[in-house]
């Protein structure tokens, strides 16, 4: 029998029987495209958050009290004894460590801010140092200017916002030179940051800059401040680490079998600790999953056995009239290509729609 006359054929069974043939499709849509969709939303993820950590940038670490994250309790509250950094230790590391091109600090709390009767809330408040924003990825000020050295010797009342509080109490008026308050004080606007997006929903751009000297003032000084330091190069980037390490132990009068009492962050221990946690969850899901393809070729093995027992007379006349055993097996082989092909298309056609609906491929 020619290739071709099997494939009319077939095509002309499976138009005969369209309800079994849908269903038949269907199953092995689903398999497919569950399978590709968990694989593209799992590296899109993972792609997105080393996007997103890796904006924090690639030469800074960050000197701080407690680690990015936490994952037990008793963790927890071991952490809760160890002792805050000040800015004598953000001193100490900034005289010390010559593979460091800056050493910054950062206070941050989060407090509702007012302007005449407009409320903008949780906004993420945050005392730095006059070249914290140099550290890491930069953010461009796109109205007015920065914080200078003299704003934080001053401990003046100012604060460069976000672009969510920006729209939110100035959406149709210049900002500059505004006053607003925050927990009573009021603070002058000097400069608006661009506009960054959310991450994960929670919004990037919800906050404000304010001298680190100023918020002292505002919340007091029994906070931990966040030492902000920034390599002069990959290569010293180690070196900067170690040379902060170094500092920090020899203020805490730490033994050399003792631990670290303080946490060195950087951009990529976080991506390394977010991969292991979630990479025995990736591997489930898809062995899940791939059992949605494994159903999809056994409904259709049900299928072509339900065909070929309807058939069996139809079957008989053909080897009566010469049809080789091949023939009968290629008949049935071609309407099971078909079928998955036909089904496969689909899958990969719904993956591609629901990856690019949820953003998995941007």
């Amino acid at each position: 029998m020619p290739f071709s006359e099997a494939i009319r054929i077939a095509v002309a069974s499976l138009r005969s029987n369209k309800l079994r043939s849908l269903l038949t499709v269907l199953g092995i849509l689903i398999g497919v495209s569950s399978v590709i969709a968990v694989v593209a939303i799992t590296e899109g993820l993972d792609a997105y958050i080393a996007e997103r950590v890796l904006e924090l940038g690639s030469q800074s670490f960050t000197v701080q009290k407690f680690p990015d994250v936490i994952t037990s309790r008793e963790q927890w509250l071991e952490m809760q004894k160890r002792k805050d950094l000040n800015l004598r230790d953000l001193q100490a590391v900034r005289d010390a460590c010559d593979a460091c091109a800056e050493v910054g600090g950062m206070l941050q709390t989060r407090r509702d801010a007012k302007y005449g009767r407009i409320t903008q809330e949780n906004v993420v408040v945050m005392g730095v140092t006059e070249n914290a924003t140099r550290i890491g990825t930069m953010r461009e000020i796109t109205t007015g200017r920065s914080l200078i050295d003299d704003d934080i010797d001053r401990g003046s009342a100012v604060a460069v916002i976000g672009s969510d509080v920006a729209d939110a109490f100035f959406p149709n008026m210049e900002p500059l030179g505004k006053e607003f308050e925050v927990d009573g004080h009021a603070l002058r606007v000097i400069g608006v940051v661009e506009k960054k997006g959310t991450v994960f929903g929670n919004s990037q751009d919800n906050f404000m800059w304010v001298p680190i000297s100023y918020f002292q003032k505002m919340y007091g000084n029994r906070r931990s401040v966040d030492i902000m330091v920034q390599a002069r190069s990959m290569d010293a980037f180690e070196k900067a680490q170690d040379q902060a390490r170094v500092v920090m132990r020899n203020r805490r009068h730490l033994g050399f079998n003792k631990p670290d009492d303080f946490s060195v962050e950087t951009g990529e221990s976080v991506l390394e600790l977010w991969q292991n946690a979630t990479r025995g969850i990736y591997v489930v899901t898809v062995v899940v999953t791939g059992i949605s393809l494994i159903v999809g070729g056994v409904v259709v093995m049900n299928i072509m056995l339900v065909s070929v027992t309807e058939r069996i007379r139809e079957i008989g006349v053909r080897k009566a009239l010469g049809a080789r055993r091949r023939d009968i097996l290629r008949q049935f082989l071609v309407e099971s290509v078909i079928l998955s092909l036909f089904g496969g298309l689909l899958g990969l056609v719904g993956a591609a729609v629901f990856s690019w609906g949820c953003g998995c491929g941007r």
